[in-house]
Parts: C-alpha cells; structure tokens; sequence
C-alpha cells in the first residue's frame, strides 16, 4: 500500500488515534502477536510493561490469523478482532493491526509479518515481542523460516515461570550465534500466569472470571455467548 493508504487502513482500525506518529523517523513499535482468545488483563498489564520498560511509542496487537496450525483457536478472527479494538480503545499507545487475519495460507508466518512490518514503517525501530516459552519453541526448531527471522530482526523476550531464558540462548546454536543484543529481556515481575485458556475454562464451567477481563471484553463475551464449551 501507499503511505497514505496504509495510514488510512490504520486510522479506521484505530479511531482516534495519533496513526502519524508511527511513521516517524527512529518511532519504537514494539509488535505483540497473540491468538487474543479472548485478550485479557493479563495481556494489557504485560504489554504496557514492556512499553515502559523498553520506551516503546507504540504496541501494536496482532491477532494470529486461524490459518496458522501451531494455533487452535475456539473464536472466529472477527471476534478476536473486535475484543482487541474495545480493549485498547482508551489506550493512545495501544493499537490494532488485522495483517495475519487477512494474509494467504503459508505467509501467516513471524518472518512474513515482520517483513510486513519493516516495509510498512521503514523510518521505525521495531522489535518482536515474545515470552521466554517461544524462545524455546525457536530453540527446538518448531518454528519455520526461523534463521531468517531471527538474523533480520530484534526481539523482546519476556519472562515465563521455569525458563532460563540465557540457558535457552547457550544450548542453541541458532540463538547465541545472533545473541549480538538483538534479544532484550525483561525477567523482573513479568511471570503472571493467568491465560487465555483458564479463562475460556472457568467460563465453560460457569465461572465468572469478570475480574481477569477489560469490562468490555467481559460484556462482549457474555452478549455473544462465547466460550460456553471448551474447545479439544
């Protein structure tokens, strides 16, 4: 798309939003994929830490397209889509991008998308935001295209519960031959461990875990009824 065009298709997914600032020269994006299903104040806490942390301009949330098979999603991608956009609406930081809900199958990949990312914001500093747990998942090469990712961006690696994240870098080959600060760590107060899946559980099981969820994702989930089977 043209730079007029691609700042259009990113005002209309955030209204209200100051979408100019996001092509400016040295602007820090950091990009979080997630299936978002559903997204949780988990995924809010998180994301704004990093922000903080590594002083990022913007967060753009991804949702994962349903096309990729390593994601067994139980929501439709409009769903997904539209509890992301009410649950960072308040947020001028926060923003929305639908690039893998929309991609071919087998272009729904990380590399793909940062390419994506790279060509669509070249004057930005970007950075792929990751927990500790698909460092590892790269480390065991369960992830395609991983060389090219990996030597072509920078990431942030969060923190997950029993993952030494330095001892996942030595013990692969892949990883400490890039390990040149291309892998920034945040492993301080960053292992919450409430998921998407024990929400999805406890509502199956009429739960109410209202306080887990933004108040308009919790509404949402209950006007559409989701989540009221688990998924195998």
């Amino acid at each position: 798309m043209k730079p007029a065009a691609t700042k259009l298709y990113f005002q209309n997914l955030n209204p209200g939003k100051d979408v100019d600032a996001l092509f400016k020269e040295g602007a820090r994006i950091g990009v979080y994929g997630s299936s978002f299903d559903p997204i949780t104040n988990v995924h809010l806490w998180t994301a704004n830490t990093v922000r903080h942390r590594k002083k990022l301009d913007f967060v753009i949330f991804l949702p994962s397209s349903h096309k990729r098979v390593d994601k067994k999603l139980q929501t439709s991608d409009q769903h997904r889509e539209e509890m992301v956009r009410l649950a960072i609406k308040n947020k001028q930081t926060f923003l929305l991008d639908t690039y893998e809900l929309h991609v071919l199958p087998g272009k729904q990949y990380t590399y793909y998308t940062m390419e994506y990312f790279k060509k669509t914001f070249p004057k930005a500093d970007l950075f792929f935001i990751m927990g500790a747990d698909l460092l590892v998942d790269i480390a065991k090469g369960k992830w395609r295209m991983d060389e090219q990712l990996i030597a072509n961006n920078q990431f942030i690696v969060m923190a997950r519960n029993g993952i030494d994240i330095l001892k996942t870098i030595s013990s692969s080959a892949l990883l400490r031959n890039y390990d040149d600060g291309r892998f920034q760590f945040l492993d301080k107060g960053l292992a919450m461990e409430i998921s998407s899946t024990y929400i999805r559980e406890e509502l199956a099981r009429n739960g109410d875990p209202e306080f887990l969820l933004p108040d308009e994702c919790y509404s949402y989930i209950k006007e559409h009824d989701l989540y009221r089977e688990i998924s195998r």
